[in-house]
């Protein structure tokens, strides 16, 4: 395992800063990556790992700092500028040509090459060579289509060592293999570490990423938050690190943990070994009346893989559902909604807020899909559902003639919240409701659930905040490697025990 802090890094970034309009993406970050290890780059959505991994591969240009590659400073403006400085990337989706064949994939673009032109037969040989280096061995003239996706990514690899890559990036490489995959991965990366590539990982598998990790960099915020040999970071302080700590005004919040919830009766939502295979392991959950049920993990754990099928957002493969006792099959989203279930997604711009309508037309969205194209709303009842939740929810401005892509991210969440309480719930899925908004948006949006909770609306909250599930769930479903390890009722734990439980691997732990 390499950790010499003395050996000179291939790649130093420093005082990287990236704005976007409105967004300061990173603000001064230094990245140092050595030849010879294992590198992860650790942060939740919106930390700028992403940010920076495309400021490295030449897709953003930088507005302030240096990139340094082999001793000599480098201003990438475009990927091909990277590639020949010995930089290359495997993505979670491997980007290469599926329609041909193992082996002009990994040659694409250095064939062996005669008076005639290519000499396919050599450029097989040299293809097979190159993946038997990587302890691959399969017939190079296959489709790559025909191979898993272990397999396309091992061949994307070999293209990088084709390249003569000095680092290569690893994003997400794991997140659709299963456990035998992954060993044959991580075979392969250690053994090109110990050839003196330097490696860059990212993965939500805390598990992984101590298992194959020499050295880890955490970033929040779009700020570094350190970097640390994986020896010396125990994985509850990786978490603490990755998460931070919730700001004071919104910490002075009442605590809805306290509140106690009737579980003698029929839960309002059942799940019974509900999942998807190769998506999320069976799940159970309850919800009962006017509860909050809290889903906590770090990204990549389950948490919207888990409430995307509960409500048909994507279609469960196991397991079996009831609402109010009945068995329900929820195949699509409208199913879900006929049986008052709503759902807000994290991806709110893409799956929630339609930006070329109005507030008030996107409060009503909901309750004219649930009447149907026929039954239109009359207009008086509209303007009246629509000034009841700008008021309530404190849209600001409280304009309903204004365009919603013109409000801001914190607005957005509250027409978007709006627009599912106007459909009258009897429970409600938010996923990620505070992520990207002002403080005081954040604040009211809070209180606003323990509101609807206190008034008997159930609720499933999610948060990358573990702090902001704590102070508003009476009881947290843990999640983890994308399966349940766990419940907790959330008056009997604090921000430190939630930490532990996520980060700890004993069986006892997540029993």
């Amino acid at each position: 395992m390499s950790a010499d802090t003395e050996v000179p890094p291939v790649v130093e970034m420093t005082g990287i800063t990236i704005r976007f309009p409105g967004v300061l993406a990173l603000d001064h970050v230094d990245f140092a990556l050595r030849p010879g290890e294992v590198h992860s780059l650790m942060g939740e959505n919106g930390a700028g790992k992403s940010t920076l991994i495309k400021a490295l591969t030449g897709v953003y240009r930088i507005d302030e700092g240096d990139i340094v590659v082999g001793g000599e400073r480098r201003r990438f403006t475009a990927t091909a500028d990277a590639q020949d400085a010995g930089i290359s990337t495997v993505y979670q989706e491997v980007n290469l040509c599926a329609n041909l064949s193992v082996g002009e994939n990994v040659m694409l673009g250095h064939e062996a090459r005669t008076a005639g032109g290519i000499d396919w037969k050599a450029t097989h040989r040299l293809a097979q060579s190159h993946l038997e280096s990587l302890g691959l061995d399969i017939d190079t003239r296959t489709t790559l289509s025909s191979h898993s996706i272990a397999i396309q990514q091992l061949v994307a690899i070999g293209r990088a060592m084709v390249l003569d890559a000095k680092v290569l990036i690893l994003d997400e490489p794991t997140s659709s293999l299963d456990r035998g995959e992954v060993e044959r991965l991580f075979a392969v990366i250690r053994d090109l570490r110990d050839k003196d590539v330097a490696i860059l990982f990212v993965s939500h598998f805390l598990d992984q990423v101590y298992e194959i990790s020499d050295r880890i960099t955490v970033l929040r915020n779009g700020q570094l938050v350190g970097e640390y040999l994986a020896d010396d970071l125990p994985r509850g302080e990786l978490v603490t690190k990755m998460v931070g700590r919730e700001l004071d005004e919104l910490t002075a919040l009442a605590s809805a943990a306290g509140r106690p919830i009737d579980r003698s009766g029929t839960p309002v939502l059942r799940a019974a070994g509900v999942g998807r295979r190769g998506v999320l392991e069976p799940v159970d959950i309850d919800v009962f009346d006017g509860e909050v049920v809290g889903i906590a993990g770090l990204l990549g754990s389950g948490r919207s893989e888990l409430v995307r099928l509960l409500y048909g957002a994507d279609r469960s493969d196991s397991g079996r559902l009831e609402v109010e006792g009945r068995p329900v099959k929820h195949s699509t989203p409208r199913h879900a909604i006929d049986n008052r279930v709503a759902f807000s997604s994290e991806n709110r711009r893409a799956e929630g807020i339609v930006a070329d309508l109005t507030v008030a037309e996107n409060i009503v969205l909901g309750m004219q899909a649930r009447r149907g194209a026929m039954r239109r709303l009359r207009r008086a009842e509209a303007s009246a559902v629509v000034a009841e939740y700008i008021a309530a929810l404190g849209v600001r401005p409280a304009d309903p003639t204004m365009l919603a892509g013109n409000l801001s991210g914190g607005n957005q969440q509250k027409v978007l919240l709006g627009r599912w309480l106007a459909t009258m719930p009897e429970l409600i899925v938010l996923d990620e409701p505070t992520r990207g908004i002002d403080v005081g948006a954040k604040a009211d949006i809070q209180r606003k659930v323990a509101e609807l909770s206190a008034a008997g609306l159930s609720v499933i909250f999610i948060s990358s905040e573990l702090e902001e599930v704590l102070r508003l769930a009476q009881r947290v479903v843990v999640m983890r490697d994308r399966r349940k390890i766990g419940e907790l009722e959330a008056s009997d734990t604090d921000l430190d025990g939630l930490i532990d439980y996520i980060a700890n691997t004993s069986e006892e732990a997540v029993a």
